[in-house]
């Protein structure tokens, strides 16, 4: 990539906004689900073989002492954890791979996100060898990041999320988004396409994640929903279930 001459820096997507989560049941998903199709559409992704979802695969970093898990649970401010994520379960030249920081500062949330090629993906999440990322995406600060974090906490992959999103947006407001996130699944593993021999586990079963991002306020005609149901916001991480799932981490609070 080096050699094409391109400022790879310009190729890392920002994203900062608010995320509220919620945790629903099939019921109750069911019905806020039908009252949100009055206002909003499926997102351009969506399979209909999957129902009109599409699986999201993470792997994510953490190091023995699960020291991002621990950030997590107890609430700091100000953190970050790095994840390669991709949207299947089978290697597929047409589905992308990315490297992303996912990180938090006060009550806002960030990602940065730079798209990786397959054949890097090996050095990617390989410790030992994560510092060849330099070379091929240079002068990238999220890969700066993300090698200096490799290096100085120790960082390897860990734990491996899968779900399935089916995600709505807005005509009248691009920065309002909601997905409905279920069927979580999660294996210790060091790799994004692992061995299908190893165990998997579930999490929250028959229960949904919801996820709404915005980055001002949330729409009146939204809010009204959330009233009538009751709903309460959680502090939801599928990184922390997919490591207490897997024994990686214990939640002492």
């Amino acid at each position: 990539m080096k050699e094409l001459g391109f400022d790879l820096e310009s190729q890392v997507e920002n994203f900062a906004r608010y995320e509220f989560k919620y945790l629903l049941s099939k019921a109750v998903r069911d019905e806020i689900e039908s009252e949100v199709r009055h206002f909003m559409t499926y997102d351009g992704h969506v399979h209909p073989e999957f129902e009109n979802s599409y699986i999201v695969r993470s792997l994510y970093f953490d190091n023995a002492e699960a020291d991002n898990y621990y950030e997590k649970i107890d609430g700091i401010k100000t953190r970050r954890k790095f994840r390669i994520r991709t949207y299947g379960t089978k290697a597929d030249e047409d589905l992308p791979i990315f490297l992303e920081e996912k990180g938090r500062h006060n009550n806002r949330t960030y990602k940065q996100r730079i798209r990786i090629r397959a054949e890097d993906l090996k050095i990617a999440q390989n410790p030992s060898r994560s510092i060849e990322l330099l070379e091929l995406y240079p002068n990238v600060s999220l890969v700066e990041g993300f090698i200096y974090d490799i290096e100085r906490r120790r960082l390897k992959p860990r734990v491996l999320v899968d779900y399935l999103r089916r995600p709505y947006s807005s005509p009248y407001d691009m920065n309002f988004r909601i997905t409905f996130d279920g069927a979580l699944s999660a294996s210790a593993v060091d790799s994004l396409y692992p061995s299908d021999t190893a165990p998997r586990y579930l999490s929250n079963a028959g229960w949904t994640i919801l996820e709404v991002k915005f980055f001002r306020r949330i729409p009146a005609w939204f809010h009204r929903i959330l009233q009538a149901h009751s709903m309460t916001r959680l502090s939801i991480s599928k990184f922390c279930k997919g490591m207490e799932i897997c024994g990686l981490a214990v939640d002492l609070s």
